[in-house]
This record gives C-alpha cells, sequence and structure tokens, in this order.
C-alpha cells in the first residue's frame, strides 16, 4: 500500500472501490457493501448518467406512487377539508 492506495498490475486504487460484474443482460451487481453504506435495501431505482471522466454516477433515486384525483374524489376530498365548530372555537383562541 502506498499513501492509502494499492496496487493492481493493472491500475491504482483506493480502498474505497469495489469491484462490480455487469451480466450478458446489461444488469450491474452492486456490491453489498456499497449498498448498506446507501441505507438501501431491497429493490431499489437509482437515476444513472454518463460522468464526464467516462464513468458511470449512480444515484439513488426516490420514487412514489401518484395519483391522480377525478374532479369527484376532489370535491369528496375538499368535503373533508373543513373544520368542525371545535376545531374553529380552538384556532381562534389560539389566535388571540
Amino acid at each position: 500500500m502506498i499513501s492509502g492506495k494499492k496496487r493492481n498490475s493493472t491500475f491504482w486504487y483506493t480502498e474505497n472501490v469495489e469491484l462490480a460484474k455487469l451480466s450478458r443482460k446489461g444488469q450491474l451487481s452492486i456490491p453489498k457493501r456499497l449498498l448498506k453504506a446507501l441505507g438501501v435495501e431491497g429493490e431499489a431505482y437509482f437515476l444513472v448518467e454518463l460522468a464526464p471522466e467516462g464513468g458511470l454516477l449512480l444515484r439513488p433515486a426516490g420514487v412514489y406512487p401518484l395519483e391522480v384525483y377525478t374532479e369527484e374524489r376532489l370535491q369528496e376530498l375538499l368535503a373533508e377539508d373543513t373544520l368542525t365548530e371545535e376545531e374553529r372555537a380552538r384556532l381562534a383562541a389560539l389566535a388571540r
């Protein structure tokens, strides 16, 4: 080891580097240690970007379900979004 880097017959690398395998189907297996360090468990989505140096940049992506509301459902939600008399009184008391 020379100044925190290990010597490989092909290249120099830091101790944080892990080997990942690309399958014939184009699937990349990311080492568990790296996934654990990112807090990623089970199935997950990543944003993949081509880095200027020619490498790949992977970032965990948040994917959330999206609900599209019909006009009827919007009216239901608005009807439920009203204050009771008791809630109005408590808010009025807080505002004083």
